[in-house]
């Protein structure tokens, strides 16, 4: 199966470099592709960067999600991405889920991009200070390679291209499902010109659509506009797989909820959530890091928070609550931050339990509902590590939940497989250097 997408990425010359549901109820699990060997013609140009085992962790979320509600706990989240170490604030909850690269495991990250966005949506509290942890710290998490800066690929024709591909994406999330992943968290992309987007993304496009059908919940990063990839800037290029209908595509804002200039805007950008200018959460010290790739983790967080206290919604009704609770522009929706910038306090509390999107038009609740109610967190517990139990309300709560509308499409039109992706064209400062970092498809 790798090889015919293989074949098929080629064959467009893309590469990628950097209603009506009562109960959630999953669809048919998608085939495994099965663990992915080493990629043919790989070549390694550059030394792999050390992971180092300090640095902040990850910044402080623009609205803390209450005490006691929930942590992740039970929730399997995938980063498709760089790999992800595992560092000790990820020990014993992050497994390889395969390396499309050199057939590993994908616990190693050569460029540290994926285990940033592993800790900014998933790591511990800092055991000393308490501070720097994820969104949602007690998630377990499932690594998949599929892209890094530090290796090329020599093509049978001679030519040279980025590791990784639209192709490896896409098996890469068929494999996240079949792994038992409620969300899949891609901080990677790749633009390609509108017209050819559905011949280029068609692969992507129907394992985004197993992914649906499965009740996977799929977040991604919108972009980042970089002149050295291939999401220029320039007027008619859609990024895959952000733009895809089916997709939760992530914009990046600063500390004051203002629209990040690099951000990818269009009509699929759905939600926004800070990504500029963040503690590197790998460290070193005192460098910080920016782009949609590291908005994205807060929102797949937040996803995981919310399918761990709300078992009973859809991952589309999941979605529905983050974009209908997400704070709004002044101006209504956009396309730099969709419905708003993510709030994760309010995605757990604001009732009715079923929300549509303002974006939509209509009223934002379609069910008076009420909330589950948390249990009490034992007092020896600390706020970061207590495990919100939710009563769950049984057969009462389901006969209740009947008019629920699917989220909407963003715009006509859908996307297509292989092309370079990178991630996001990033960038990271440290000690007032400034560095583009490439690590996965861009974003």
């Amino acid at each position: 199966m790798r090889g015919t997408r293989a074949a098929a990425a080629r064959t467009v010359g893309a590469v990628l470099v950097g209603a009506a549901t009562v109960l959630a109820t999953a669809g048919p699990a998608a085939a495994d592709p099965g663990p992915p060997g080493p990629a043919d013609g790989l070549r390694q140009t550059v030394e792999c960067t050390p992971t180092g085992p300090g640095g902040p962790g990850a910044a402080p979320p623009p609205s803390p999600p209450p005490a006691g509600l929930a942590t992740g706990a039970g929730q399997l989240v995938a980063v498709i991405d760089t790999g992800v170490a595992p560092l000790p604030r990820l020990a014993g909850r992050v497994r390889g889920g395969g390396d499309y690269l050199t057939g590993g495991d994908g616990l190693t990250d050569c460029d540290g991009h994926g285990t940033g966005v592993a800790l900014i949506l998933a790591g511990a509290a800092d055991p000393v200070t308490g501070g720097g942890a994820g969104i949602a710290p007690a998630t377990e998490l499932l690594s998949l390679r599929q892209s890094s800066t530090r290796f090329v690929v020599d093509d049978t024709d001679g030519a040279e291209r980025p590791a990784g591909e639209i192709a490896t994406l896409a098996s890469a999330i068929e494999r996240a499902v079949a792994l038992g992943a409620s969300v899949i968290n891609v901080s990677q992309v790749v633009c390609v010109p509108a017209e050819v987007a559905d011949d280029a993304g068609s692969v992507l496009h129907a394992a985004v659509t197993e992914a649906v059908a499965a009740d996977v919940l799929l977040v991604a990063a919108a972009g980042n506009t970089d002149p050295s990839g291939t999401c220029t800037g320039a007027p008619g290029l859609r990024p895959l797989p952000a733009s895809y209908d089916e997709v939760l595509a992530v914009g990046a804002v600063d500390a004051l909820d203002e629209p990040a200039g690099f951000s990818i805007a269009g009509p699929w950008v759905d939600v926004a959530a800070p990504g500029v200018d963040l503690p590197a959460p790998a460290g070193p010290e005192g460098s910080v890091v920016s782009g949609t790739s590291y908005a994205a983790p807060v929102v797949a967080g937040t996803a995981a928070l919310l399918r761990e206290r709300f078992p009973m919604l859809t991952a589309d009704q999941v979605a529905g609550r983050i974009l209908a609770t997400a704070r709004r522009p002044a101006a209504g929706r956009d396309d730099r931050v969709g419905s708003g910038v993510v709030d994760p306090a309010a995605a757990l509390t604001a009732e009715p339990l079923l929300l549509a999107p303002r974006h939509r038009g209509g009223p934002a609740g379609t069910a008076r509902v009420p909330l589950p109610v948390a249990a009490p967190q034992p007092p020896e517990l600390p706020a970061a590590a207590g495990v919100g139990a939710v009563a769950a309300a049984g057969g009462a709560l389901a006969l209740a939940l009947t008019a629920v509308r699917r989220r909407p499409a963003h715009r006509g039109g859908v996307p297509a497989p292989g092309w370079p992706a990178a991630s996001a064209g990033d960038v990271g400062r440290v000690a007032g250097v400034r560095q583009v970092q490439r690590s996965g498809p861009r974003q």
